[in-house]
């Protein structure tokens, strides 16, 4: 299911990978070839967040990105894989990536909180996950990846939000809500839920308890 808003066409082939059509330009955030529909080869830009196997995928970037795209990765990731140039994402920071203006907020898991292994660690550790704020158009997209809801989160606002919501190696719904009120969207976009078991988790409750605070929320 496509959603629209500002101008822009959302659409999520799966998982936590996100295609974004501004009508000239095809975005794509962390293509997974699993959950991809073919080889569209339609993408201007495709970005990548971090190198865990249902993000950074060589294949899936190949799949998706046109013949002249551009790819921009974090720059922690080891691309040397990759047959095309990459642009580098810092971990803080602010850059333009194909006319597109791009400010880059860390991602990671709390260790004192819940989404740690069995040994204590965090699933993602600081260092190793960037969140990607991006203006298409005059519309501010805010894709936090794979993260908790952390302090420096609480002054970053967009108007179109896609946090994750499955739990687990991320944020739960729970969690998620919370951080869409503090970003303030006109619209919710959820991904990173129900791929696998661990992370399986009631999306429509997710829905209702943002539509109750006037929330507008799509599962797309």
């Amino acid at each position: 299911m496509s959603v629209e808003h500002g101008g822009l066409t959302f659409d999520r082939p799966g998982h936590a990978s996100v295609r974004i059509d501004t009508g000239e330009t095809v975005v794509y955030i962390d293509p997974w070839t699993e959950v991809l529909d073919g080889e569209p080869g339609d993408g201007d830009v495709v970005f990548v967040t971090h190198d865990d196997f249902d993000h950074y995928d060589p294949e899936g970037i190949a799949a998706v990105a046109g013949p002249d795209a551009t790819v921009a990765v974090y720059e922690a990731v080891d691309t040397s894989d990759l047959e095309r140039e990459v642009v580098d994402l810092p971990y803080e920071g602010e850059v333009t990536v194909a006319g597109i203006d791009v400010r880059t907020i860390p991602a990671y898991n709390d260790p004192d909180g819940d989404h740690v292994t069995d040994e204590g660690d965090p699933f993602h550790a600081d260092g190793e996950v960037i969140g990607l704020l991006l203006d298409l158009d005059g519309t501010t997209v805010y894709f936090p990846s794979d993260t908790d809801f952390l302090a420096h989160h609480e002054s970053v606002r967009a108007d179109v939000f896609l946090p994750p919501i499955g739990g687990h190696y991320t944020m739960d719904r729970h969690e998620a809500a919370a951080f869409a009120r503090s970003v303030a969207p006109e619209l919710v976009l959820p991904v990173h839920y129900d791929t696998f078991e661990a992370i399986e988790t009631d999306a429509s409750a997710f829905v209702e308890d943002l539509e109750a605070d006037g929330v507008r929320v799509e599962l797309f």
